[in-house]
Order: structure tokens, then sequence, then C-alpha cells
């Protein structure tokens, strides 16, 4: 997904893909530790996405642009 910031946050930025409907259901998701930033788990919602970054959930990968 392409951006026009310098950065999105990761509960922002799996709302705008439609990998989740809600913030509420990004939230849970990802203090469970089902979402990765770079290879790596993420459990921040409010970690600061970059052009680069790959962001996965289950089997999904996403790019942000």
């Amino acid at each position: 997904m392409k951006i026009d910031t310098e950065f999105i946050k990761l509960d922002s930025f799996l709302k705008a893909v439609d990998a989740v409907s809600s913030g509420g259901e990004a939230k849970i998701i990802i203090s469970e530790g089902m979402v990765s930033v770079n290879g790596e788990v993420e459990l921040r919602r409010g970690r600061k996405l970059r052009p680069g970054d790959k962001v996965q959930l289950e089997k999904k990968t996403f790019l942000v642009e």
C-alpha cells in the first residue's frame, strides 16, 4: 500500500489494507502476537511503518510503499 506521509501507524495500516475491520480488532490481533513487521513479531499497535516495511498477518504479506 502506498502512503502519502512519512509514516503510518501499524493499526491504521491494517485497517487501510482491509486486513481488519476495526481498530479494536487490530488492537487484539497485534497484542496476541499475530502480526510481524519485517520478520519480527510486533506488539505495539502504534509502531511507525515507513516505505519498505513488510507487514505479515497470517499468510498475507503487505508492503508499505
